[in-house]
């Protein structure tokens, strides 16, 4: 045989190994390496270290997509801070917005107490709100957005869902004032529901609190008694509420007892009240026109003991 020089060998070996031998050889290696790597998990290690000195090549095959989304972060950055800006407006508003939500829950639920009241009686009612309190502590008067244009008139009663609160003082075509049965020269008749005795309740000068001076010491009155309105002198409509009794004092030697009652109808407390026309008139509540010219309750409401301490008042 002929020899082969050493330059000649690698020649002739790759021309005896054809490219798609080498191909077959190693898949077939390939497949037996994952053969026996899922047989015994013998090649983790393998996996493990070729991982680890792969990561490098990795980070940098990454980090272009990563510098292209840190900078469209960064210009995009104003614009989140703007809608920031706007939503945390947003919360805001809507924050307010519930606020006045839960404030006008609470009127709602204050005008049905209204009409519910309203509903159990005969007399013909107006609902007004009360603009102003008097910030006098020794005259106890309220501001309403109703006036003569809406028929309100001098002596017109006011109460809300719980009790009698007044009776209105004057009158102007947009707003009238009304004074509370809480003021020191208010007076209201009043009988006790229990047994009827009949007495006048005297404001204090305090919501809390009226008194009633005229009571002998052997009244038959106690604590607890309801106390409602007589309709003596036709200012004040019969049988509402006006206070219940909350002391009563036998004093020795004194003549009259010590009795003092706190009112029903929330006088410190509400927005709204009902302007009452008197059933006892027998009329209708008086038009607008009419009732800006006379501005006078009916004829058989113009004198009783209330109304003489009322219009001391109103002077």
């Amino acid at each position: 045989m002929l020899g082969l020089s050493d330059d000649d060998k690698p020649r002739f070996l790759g021309r005896r190994i054809a490219p798609g031998l080498k191909l077959v050889a190693l898949a077939i290696i390939s497949i037996v390496l994952m053969m026996v790597d899922n047989a015994h998990d013998s090649l983790s290690t393998v996996r493990g270290a070729l991982a680890v000195a792969l990561e490098p090549v990795q980070m940098a095959a990454e980090m272009p997509g990563d510098a292209a989304n840190y900078l469209k972060n960064y210009f995009d950055r104003g614009n989140l801070i703007q809608e920031n800006e706007q939503l945390s407006q947003k919360v805001l508003l809507l924050q307010g917005r519930l606020q006045q939500l839960a404030a006008l829950q609470a009127e709602n639920e204050r005008i049905r107490a209204l009409l519910a009241s309203a509903s159990s009686i005969n007399q013909n009612v107006l609902i007004a709100r009360i603009l102003a309190v008097s910030p006098d502590p020794y005259r106890q008067y309220v501001k309403l957005n109703k006036g003569s244009s809406d028929g309100v008139f001098v002596g017109q009663a006011l109460i809300d869902a719980h009790g009698i609160m007044g009776q209105v003082t004057n009158v102007t075509p947009l707003d009238s004032r009304a004074i509370l049965i809480s003021d020191p020269n208010n007076g209201i008749p009043v009988e006790v529901n229990r047994t009827g005795l009949q007495t006048i309740a005297q404001g204090t000068g305090r919501s809390n609190a009226l008194t009633l001076p005229f009571l002998p010491n052997n009244a038959d009155i106690k604590v607890g008694d309801l106390l409602v309105s007589s309709g003596l002198g036709g200012r004040y409509p019969p049988n509402y509420p006006v206070a219940r009794v909350t002391k009563v004092v036998h004093r020795p030697g004194e003549e009259f007892l010590d009795v003092t009652a706190k009112p029903t109808a929330d006088l410190d407390r509400g927005r709204e009240a009902l302007l009452v026309w008197n059933s006892n008139s027998n009329d209708d509540p008086p038009a607008p026109d009419n009732a800006g010219k006379s501005g006078q309750p009916p004829a058989a409401a113009k004198d009783d003991a209330s109304g003489a301490s009322d219009n001391k008042a109103a002077q």
